[in-house]
C-alpha cells in the first residue's frame, strides 16, 4: 500500500473527526432546545449538502471500502465484503431513518430553524 495514501486517509480522518467534535459540541450546547435539535438531526440524514447527509455519505464511503473487497478478497466468497454491504445498509436503513424519527418526534413540522 502506498504510504502517501494512508497518509491521506489518516489527514482525512482527521479532519473528519474534528468535525463531528464541532458538531458534537453544537449538540451539547446547553441552548440548543427541541426545534433546533431536530433541525440539526435533519441535516445529518436528509438531502442537505452533501445530497443525502451525512449518514449517505458514510454509507457511500463504506460501500465503496465493499466494491473494492470484492474485487481484491482472496477467495471472493464476500468474507471480507458482506459485512461492510450489511453495514453500509444499517447505515441508511436504520440509522438515518431514526434520526428523523427522532427529529420529527422533538419538532413534528420540521420548519428550518
Amino acid at each position: 500500500m502506498s504510504r502517501t495514501r494512508l497518509e491521506r486517509v489518516r489527514a482525512s480522518v482527521g479532519i473528519a473527526s474534528l468535525a463531528l467534535q464541532q458538531i458534537e459540541d453544537d449538540l451539547t450546547a446547553d441552548d440548543v432546545d427541541q426545534e433546533e435539535l431536530a433541525a440539526i438531526l435533519r441535516e445529518l440524514s436528509e438531502d442537505t449538502d452533501p445530497p443525502g447527509g451525512l449518514v449517505a455519505s458514510l454509507a457511500q464511503l463504506v460501500t465503496a471500502a465493499a466494491r473494492r473487497a470484492e474485487q481484491i478478497e482472496p477467495d471472493q466468497d464476500g468474507d471480507a465484503s458482506c459485512p461492510m454491504h450489511e453495514a453500509a445498509a444499517l447505515l441508511t436503513d436504520n440509522v438515518g431513518q431514526r434520526l428523523i424519527w427522532a427529529a420529527d418526534s422533538l419538532h413534528p413540522q420540521g420548519d428550518p430553524v
